[in-house]
């Protein structure tokens, strides 16, 4: 494994005023390249456990992207990351998605590039929310999707959007037992996703919200 590498404060072209995401990278040169987003009041440092256990071919790499918010999880006095503000979580429409999705697709044109081949996208519970968002809205190209702990924004408006991603690797994992994010809304996007001809992987487990061992072993 490659020592930690830290990239930002890297522009998209000279008529770009947003810097790109902040990453931190494991692994090799590349491809294929394996983006993760964290969850609300996590960050990207909280990962790196995972390029231990997530098998990963070589000479491919884990980029794990830093959220542009500064914020705490409720309940901690630690400092954390967000893709957007609390405040908006209620928002069928948080302005901070659209942000935040636009600046992660400015990254993979960056990791289209260099190092090209393919990518996949996920996340963990906001994180999962964003990268649906990307994959969703936006036609670029990705060798699978991995979304843990999620849930789905603007429902209505995602839907028709899915058949256009289909035959794509989803993997779907959710706790039954989550009390941050229902799992029926995880069981309905399975179903969906389903019928829209996207070739999914759903692994329900005996859990709240968080990513225990078993979804792990059936990622890989």
């Amino acid at each position: 494994m490659s020592a930690l590498v830290i990239a930002c404060a890297l522009f998209i072209g000279a008529c770009s005023k947003t810097p790109l995401l902040q990453t931190i990278t494991y692994g090799g040169e590349g491809p294929p390249t394996l983006v993760l987003l964290h969850g609300f009041g996590s960050s990207a440092e909280e990962w790196a456990p995972f390029t231990r256990t997530i098998q990963w071919p070589k000479p491919g790499r884990f980029v794990f992207p830093q959220g542009p918010e500064t914020t705490k999880r409720v309940g901690s006095t630690t400092g954390g990351r967000a893709w957007w503000p609390l405040n908006e979580l209620s928002d069928p429409r948080p302005p901070g998605l659209r942000i935040s999705a636009d600046r992660v697709l400015d990254l993979l044109k960056v990791l289209g590039r260099s190092p090209g081949g393919p990518v996949v996208l996920g996340g963990f519970s906001q994180g999962a929310m964003v990268a649906s968002d990307v994959a969703f809205r936006s036609e670029t190209a990705l060798a699978g999707l991995v979304l843990l702990s999620g849930t789905t924004i603007d429902e209505a408006s995602w839907r028709p959007l899915y058949a256009r991603r289909r035959g794509l690797p989803v993997f779907i994992a959710h706790g039954r037992v989550d009390d941050v994010l229902a799992f029926s809304v995880a069981e309905r996007t399975v179903k969906d996703l389903q019928s829209a001809g996207l070739n999914v992987t759903w692994h329900p487990f005996e859990g709240g919200h968080e990513i225990p061992a078993e979804v792990v072993i059936d990622l890989n």
